[in-house]
């Protein structure tokens, strides 16, 4: 499958991708109060999701928001709920609305797994957290399970925040609706995006961590693995913080996105040794 270009307009960003042995998982554990109700998402376009209440204010390129939609397909949206239920999609900001996604992915929780959300402490700090926790793929896949958590962690005021995408296990990668296959364990197909998007429209500001849409990426022992990876300043194995300043500035895109390719390149480097 023919890699998609990341695009980065983030100059915020931690610039901190590295290398780690796995010792333990990066989730943030915590008792989260409110759990969506199990669905089998069939097709784009459905999904099970709920409005919730973030208990601060955030800025997400521009927009002032209190509240946000959990969705069962691996990330949560603005002013629209529901997301996209697959990951068949050229790009993030194509997905239909502002969307942070820690793993837009064909979820079904028919099974055991579960989406858990609600307030958390991260470091002394009030975060809201949603946690897929042992989530299969469509349709009824459960032989495979990924468990993976998003945090926004409050600043000091609406502008300064982080995003936070921590990772425990990633064994699938597709659902069938997305052209994943059961006998294979949820893999090929149309393969889960990580990232961010601004609009949700092609020419909206996004963010895709490489090896989305990249069929064998994410999933542990595949070359952009999430579990093996970080993007974080204190280069936790499977932690990825984006500061929440995430508008652009004048002048700094190019530079910037020049230099997580440097970061990325470097890294890949050290996996080859």
């Amino acid at each position: 499958m023919k890699r998609i270009q990341s695009r980065l307009l983030c100059p915020a960003l931690f610039l901190a991708f590295s290398v780690a042995p796995l010792s333990a998982s990066a989730i943030v554990d915590g008792t989260l109060a409110n759990t969506l109700s199990a669905f089998g998402t069939a097709s784009a376009g459905e999904g099970n999701s709920a409005t919730a209440n973030i208990g601060f204010s955030l800025d997400f390129f521009g927009t002032t928001y209190t509240t946000l939609s959990v969705n069962e397909s691996g990330n949560i949206t603005f002013n629209d709920p529901g997301g996209d239920s697959d990951s068949a999609l050229p790009t993030l900001s194509q997905a239909g609305s502002p969307m942070i996604a820690a793993f837009l992915g064909d979820v079904d929780t028919t099974g055991s797994g579960s989406v858990t959300y609600g307030d958390l402490s991260v470091n002394g700090q009030n975060a809201f957290a949603v946690d897929w926790n042992n989530v299969g793929y469509f349709s009824d896949g459960t032989n495979r399970l990924n468990s993976f958590q998003l945090l926004l962690i409050q600043g000091t005021n609406p502008d300064n925040y982080t995003i936070e995408f921590n990772y425990g296990q990633i064994q699938w990668e597709a659902g069938q609706a997305d052209g994943g296959t059961q006998s294979g364990g949820g893999l090929g197909g149309q393969s889960a995006i990580v990232g961010y998007t601004s609009t949700g429209t092609a020419s909206g500001t996004q963010f895709e961590l490489p090896g989305s849409s990249i069929d064998g990426a994410f999933v542990t022992g595949g070359p952009d693995s999430l579990v093996t990876n970080s993007l974080n300043s204190g280069g936790v194995a499977g932690r990825y913080e984006f500061n929440g300043s995430v508008a652009p500035e004048p002048g700094t895109t190019a530079l910037f996105a020049g230099g997580l390719v440097a970061v990325f390149l470097f890294a890949r480097k050290l996996r080859q040794v």
